[in-house]
């Protein structure tokens, strides 16, 4: 019987464990958790690894989550979810993505996912973004250094 436990015991051992991809949630506001600022994605940025997701939760009506062009890894598809739906996508490519929600992008209300290591940084910080939203994406990607 002890020889059948150590045989189980090490087949536990040896078996490889797989990896659990972690699922971040972003809630999508009309106004900050600290009141002062309006139209925000709360947290607005993120660091995650492959192979993870980000939940977008809609809270208020009127916001989405839309990629922003030229401020993704190369190769990334255009995302773009549904209005004052909920949002889920998972991420496969390492780098910085800018999104945004469309109706309030002039406003500022952009959000930073990192994924894994940071290979775009010098494509993203050079994009030209709207209104609030230079300075906001300018903000974000300073906490990264």
């Amino acid at each position: 019987m002890n020889r059948m436990r150590v045989f189980l015991v090490a087949l536990l051992v040896a078996l490889p464990v797989p990896a659990v991809a972690a699922d971040v949630s972003v809630e999508m506001l009309n106004k900050a958790p600290n009141g002062r600022e309006r139209n925000v994605f709360a947290p607005a940025l993120i660091r995650i690894e492959p192979g993870d997701t980000v939940t977008w939760v809609s809270r208020d009506r009127g916001h989405n989550v839309e990629f922003v062009r030229g401020a993704v890894p190369d190769g990334v598809k255009p995302f773009r979810s549904a209005l004052s739906k909920d949002a889920i996508y998972t991420f496969t490519e390492p780098g910085v993505y800018v999104y945004k929600c469309t109706p309030h992008y002039g406003m500022g209300m952009v959000g930073v996912v990192v994924v894994g290591e940071p290979v775009n940084l010098a494509d993203v910080q050079g994009k030209k973004y709207p209104g609030k939203a230079k300075n906001r994406v300018a903000e974000l990607l300073e906490l990264l250094s």
